[in-house]
Order: structure tokens, then C-alpha cells, then sequence
């Protein structure tokens, strides 16, 4: 009897521990990735696989987890470069990196730190492309530049497995001296665009009473012309008549004259005194002997 339960117990502690090394096989075998992570595995130190998100399988025992690379995007810490520009003036510039690792095994395997080394390669293009332009095309081409060095940072890290998805120039810092040069240069350039300006209102001003002068004695000459016209008509007109009625119509409007001189005159407010020339009354008996004869 004491030998059947011996058996009985030995069998049962077999199927225990079969069952206890089946569950650690399923344990070590089944692997879950986070969305925002990726598992580099290896078999005897060597790369076999990556994992992707969700459920995966390895073989128990051959294989582990060697390295849990998170993909999500990164930024470096902010540095600050000191650069000399084209014309020998010393900036210092900030700047700022983004990334995220797209291959994990060229990242694992290839380079140890990741952050002083894409630092550091940002660092060494900043300083270069800043040396290829003049202090005023690094502050008015700033986007520009931000292009060329993500560009060549890309080409830089490709190797590594790594997408530089932004880089930034924060901020473009100048010593005292430099500053105190560039206001001046400003505040002379101000002055010389007020001076430009006066200079170009007086011009105007010029122009425009050059221009208002020559309106006025066009305008004066057309006046004058018209007047002129005027009178050549009248005396054409008086010509005229002297042909058609001889010497008496040029009479007639000489004492028609002098006889509308005399009303007007006359028509004067106040006490005035009248000067009649002798020869009035002569002037008055022909205007009315010249309009008897045309009646």
C-alpha cells in the first residue's frame, strides 16, 4: 500500500513540475511591445530579430530581450554653439534637435550614445555652415539655415538608424561690442534714409511748383490768345462794316462811344463834377442824325 502512494505522489510531482516548465516556456516565450517601444532579441549574443507592437513569440531559452528601444520622438538638450561668421564676427548660437529611432538595431549596434553624438555632429555642421555667410544673411536667412543643417544632419546620422524630424536656431547672441557697432551702423542708416527722404519731399515740392507755375502761363497765354482773337474779331467786324457803309459807321460807333462814356458818369454817386468835351453836343446830334438816316 505504502508503495502505490509512492508512486501515485512521485507521478503527480513529474506532472507538476511538466506543467510549472510548460507555463515558464509560454512565460519566456510570449513577448508584448508597447506601441511606443521596439525589443531587439538576440540568440547567443548575436542579433536575431525586432520586435514590433503587439504579441510575440521567441524561443525560451535561446533567445532574450536584449535591449527595449523606445521610438517615441526625442529632443536634445538645448546647446549653445560659438561659430565665427564669413566676416569674422563671433556669434554664439542655440539651437535645438529633434528625432526618433526608426532602425533600433542600427542604433544599438553602432553607436554607444546616441544624445553626444547627434550633439556633438550638430555642433561640428552649425559651426560650418555658419562660416559659409555674412552676420546678416545668418539673421535674415534663418530658416534657410535651419534647412541646410537638418539636411546635413540627416545625411550625418542616416547610418545610425536615427530621423532628425526638426532642428531649430533659438537664438542668434552677439557680444556687447558687435551690438554697440550694429546700432551704430542702424542709427546711421536711419539718418541717411530721413536725409534721402527730405531730400526727395523738396524735390517734389519743386516739381510740383515748376509744374503749377507752367499751368498758370499756359493758362495765362490761352487767355491771352482768346482775348487776342477776340479783338480781331471786333475789328473785323468794324472793318466790315466801314466797307459796307462807308465812313458814317465808324462815325457812329466813335459818338455811340463816347455818348455810353458820358452815362456812365453821369450814373456816379456823390457830388462830381462832369467835364464835357466841346465838341459833346456835336457828338450827340450825329449819333441821332445817323439813326434818323437808318430809321
Amino acid at each position: 500500500m505504502g508503495t502505490v502512494l509512492a508512486q501515485v505522489a512521485g507521478g503527480d510531482i513529474v506532472t507538476l513540475l511538466l506543467a510549472g516548465f510548460i507555463i515558464l516556456c509560454l512565460f519566456l516565450a510570449i513577448r508584448i511591445v508597447p506601441q511606443s517601444q521596439k525589443f531587439v532579441v538576440e540568440r547567443f549574443g548575436r542579433l536575431r530579430v525586432v520586435l514590433g507592437p503587439g504579441i510575440n513569440f521567441i524561443v525560451p531559452f535561446l533567445d532574450r530581450v536584449a535591449h527595449k528601444i523606445s521610438i517615441l520622438e526625442r529632443q536634445l538638450p538645448n546647446a549653445t554653439q560659438d561659430a565665427i561668421t564669413k566676416d569674422n564676427v563671433l556669434v554664439q548660437i542655440d539651437t535645438s534637435v529633434f528625432y526618433r529611432i526608426l532602425e533600433p538595431e542600427k542604433t544599438v549596434y553602432r553607436i554607444r550614445d546616441v544624445d553626444a553624438a547627434i550633439a556633438t555632429t550638430v555642433a561640428g555642421i552649425v559651426r560650418a555652415n555658419i562660416g559659409k555667410m555674412d552676420l546678416d544673411e545668418v539673421q535674415s536667412n534663418r530658416a534657410q539655415l535651419i534647412g541646410q543643417i537638418k539636411e546635413s544632419v540627416e545625411d550625418a546620422v542616416d547610418d545610425w538608424g536615427i530621423e532628425v524630424t526638426r532642428a531649430e536656431i533659438l537664438d542668434v547672441n552677439l557680444d556687447q561690442a558687435t551690438r554697440d557697432a550694429m546700432l551704430q551702423q542702424l542709427n546711421a542708416e536711419r539718418a541717411r534714409r530721413a536725409q534721402v527722404t527730405e531730400a526727395e519731399g523738396q524735390k517734389r515740392a519743386v516739381e510740383l511748383q515748376a509744374d503749377a507755375e507752367l499751368y498758370a502761363a499756359q493758362k495765362d497765354a490761352e487767355a491771352r490768345r482768346v482775348l487776342a482773337d477776340a479783338e480781331a474779331y471786333a475789328t473785323s467786324v468794324v472793318a466790315g462794316a466801314i466797307k459796307d457803309n462807308g465812313l458814317e459807321a465808324a462815325q457812329y460807333q466813335v459818338a455811340l462811344k463816347q455818348v455810353e462814356a458820358l452815362a456812365k458818369i453821369g450814373q456816379g454817386q456823390g457830388s462830381q463834377t462832369i467835364v464835357v468835351p466841346a465838341d459833346a453836343a456835336d457828338a450827340f446830334g450825329k449819333a441821332f442824325g445817323m439813326l434818323k438816316g437808318r430809321g
